[in-house]
């Protein structure tokens, strides 16, 4: 017998059948495509800050960045505000009526331009030394007032977003839920879009004081001057509220207040100022508009710095 034939192109063998054709699904509508017009116009929509029975009760926002008024003396600054200054006529936490009007005379110098930073202290919650000399482990109330710091400038964060001021608050301890940790660079960025700083938790570390903290922060951003507002007109050579012979200066050199032990910052806080040539004013803060005739270049206060000769 021959041999069979190879099936290929053999014309005895059945074709095989035609399968059925892949229906064609229908067309989707296309996805409209954001532009990034449209992606930078939803950005810069106001979000409402809403208030705790759920109604808006922020102010329009002000302008971030303004120009520099000619007028102004300095461009970057520091201020060190005391816990005890945010307690008004009260005697204890905070006095809404003194927490509104330091935040309209920060609103107010903003509007001159100039770049404000703020260390806040917490003497009118808790104060580290004086727990620690009861017995209370020093390191352990020290951090028990650096959470102080944070709940002031926390109000005071609420008291100057109500009045369309952008602030940032920069813990020195991590707490990410309630403010942004602290990076210098970031800070830095923040004052050039013209946001206020307030830097919280004094240096995060214990036995330092909110003293040192405004120093070595106003040092790292590039600040001009220090201003530390109280409750008197300057430094005396004694206490003007028990003596009514009182002197107050109106220059002193860095090594007078730590020779002289005049209590006008600590003495860690006076000496990085001096080994870095970073003056210090201290200035009346009861008064309203004392900060804006500071920076104006009124001659309030007293200023210490380099040594006269």
């Amino acid at each position: 017998m021959a041999k069979a034939k190879g099936t290929r192109g053999n014309p005895m063998l059945p074709k095989p059948p035609k399968l059925p054709a892949t229906p064609t699904l229908p067309k989707l509508p296309a996805t409209p495509t954001t532009t990034s017009a449209a992606r930078s116009a939803a950005s810069t929509k106001p979000s409402a800050r809403l208030s705790g029975s759920g109604a808006d009760t922020r102010l329009t926002a002000l302008p971030s960045k303004l120009p520099l008024a000619p007028e102004a003396k300095y461009k970057r600054i520091l201020l060190k505000l005391s816990g005890e200054a945010l307690m008004g006529s009260t005697n204890y936490a905070i006095d809404p009526a003194t927490l509104a009007q330091i935040a309209d005379e920060l609103v107010d110098v903003h509007g001159l331009g100039i770049e404000i930073a703020l260390v806040l202290g917490g003497g009118n919650i808790f104060r580290g030394i004086a727990a620690s000399s009861t017995g209370m482990d020093r390191a352990h109330a020290d951090y028990m007032g650096m959470l102080a710091t944070v709940i002031n400038s926390l109000a005071l964060q609420d008291a100057l977003e109500s009045r369309g001021l952008h602030t940032r608050v920069l813990s020195a301890l991590e707490m990410e839920r309630v403010a942004e940790p602290y990076i210098r660079r970031r800070a830095i960025r923040h004052l050039e879009k013209g946001r206020l700083v307030i830097f919280a938790a004094g240096t995060g570390n214990p036995y330092f004081t909110t003293d040192t903290a405004a120093s070595l922060r106003a040092m790292e951003i590039g600040a001009e001057i220090v201003m530390k507002a109280t409750r008197v007109d300057g430094v005396y050579d004694k206490d003007p509220q028990k003596h009514k012979d009182a002197r107050m200066f109106r220059h002193l050199s860095y090594l007078d207040v730590l020779n002289q032990n005049l209590g006008v910052m600590d003495s860690t806080a006076i000496s990085l100022c001096r080994d870095n040539s970073l003056p210090i004013l201290v200035f009346n803060m009861t008064k309203p508009g004392n900060i804006r005739r500071v920076l104006l270049g009124e001659s309030l206060g007293t200023i210490v710095g380099k040594e006269i000769r």
